[in-house]
């Protein structure tokens, strides 16, 4: 079993190229995580097929698992990545933004979190404790700590109340990850707070690294980084180099791109599945709605430069035929596009930054990707 998370293997800038070592598989760094909240990844693709367009790690979300269908139903599955057909290491997030999103549902203490579930009203309760329980039990390979988000923006005072919060919660995680035993099957990572403000994300890297924990992640950005690269950069210097750092929930194709030069060597965000359901596609040239009517006649590939099949063979006109008469087939087929084309996109992410070329990559990427041409 894995002590060592991380082994970085090159450099080029800050971009950095390694390796994540986890409790069921080795996965190159950087790299993106398709997300699949309740065990499956929405638009109708099988995990086996995400492993077949080169993903080795997905996400699943510990506070939608324990509501449905509960950890322990998984357990008597052998775990949640044999329950759902995956062969490979998942990362569990651990509710802290559900508890953001359902803030109308939620009351937020020093104990934790108390939810009235979205499925049926009934009380749950996330301690930090025992979300580390819930994961250990769901038999994945990254835990992450429980932590809490704010509004973006808030306040300076908020944002450290909350910021602080999170730092004791994840001391009080690590101490359940070792006490329990979870750290001999999964990593446990530490998520920093402190919203836009340079002091507090200082601060809350500072807290993190000082826990010593397998990996580290950037927490309250949500997608869109460049609207917020002040949570970003604060951190990065005082993150641990041999360990992995991941930017939660982020993002665009161009963000990616953005924090990987910084040195991000973790991502997942759901546009690829989401746009993909409701009819947009990310192509070479930027992004496409297929539901426009431009394309009803189009007989133009989805992206004629992504080498997968969908992209390939199925017209922009059929899809929009697909997604006008409501065929659950043109999201699945939308969907599987998208996620190659991310997959791509961290295939020539990690092939730039072997061959010291990363800074070409992302100039030559963003022109063609920002050009309009399709």
């Amino acid at each position: 079993m894995p002590q060592k998370s991380y082994t970085l293997l090159e450099q080029d800038g800050e971009a950095r190229r390694g390796v994540f070592h986890s409790f069921h598989g080795e996965v190159q760094t950087p790299f993106f995580m398709p997300i699949a909240t309740v065990g499956a990844i929405k638009g109708g693709v099988e995990a086996m097929e995400v492993r077949d367009l080169g993903f080795e790690l997905i996400l699943s979300n510990t506070y939608h698992l324990h509501v449905r269908p509960g950890e322990k139903q998984i357990q008597t599955f052998g775990g949640l990545a044999k329950f759902m057909g995956w062969d490979g290491p998942i990362l569990t997030d651990s509710g802290g933004f559900q508890a953001w999103s359902l803030a109308k549902m939620n009351q937020i203490t020093e104990d934790g979190i108390t939810f009235r579930s979205h499925v049926d009203g009934n009380k749950i309760s996330l301690t930090p404790e025992g979300v580390i329980d819930i994961q250990h039990a769901l038999g994945i390979d990254v835990a992450m700590a429980l932590d809490e988000c704010t509004d973006y923006p808030c306040t300076h005072e908020v944002a450290k109340a909350s910021m602080q919060r999170s730092m004791r919660w994840a001391d009080r995680c690590k101490k359940r990850w070792l006490d329990t035993g979870a750290n001999e099957s999964m990593h446990l990572f530490g998520i920093g707070q402190g919203s836009f403000y340079e002091d507090l994300r200082t601060e809350s890297a500072k807290a993190l690294a000082d826990l010593d924990l397998p990996g580290y992640a950037i927490g309250g950005v949500v997608v869109d980084f460049t609207r917020t690269p002040e949570a970003i950069v604060p951190s990065i210097p005082h993150l641990p180099k041999d360990r992995p750092r991941y930017l939660m929930g982020v993002g665009t194709p161009l963000d990616i791109l953005n924090a990987v030069e910084l040195g991000i060597d973790m991502f997942d965000c759901v546009l690829p599945t989401r746009n993909g359901r409701h009819g947009k596609v990310f192509t070479a040239f930027g992004e496409v709605n297929l539901t426009a009517p431009k394309w009803k006649d189009s007989e133009l590939p989805i992206d004629e430069e992504n080498d997968h099949p969908v992209s390939r063979n199925y017209s922009r006109g059929y899809l929009r035929h697909l997604f006008h008469v409501k065929e659950s087939l043109s999201g699945r087929l939308a969907t599987l596009h998208n996620l190659s084309f991310y997959g791509n996109l961290m295939d020539g992410i990690r092939a730039s930054i072997d061959e010291g070329r990363f800074a070409s990559f992302k100039k030559d990427f963003t022109e063609k990707y920002t050009s309009g041409a399709s």
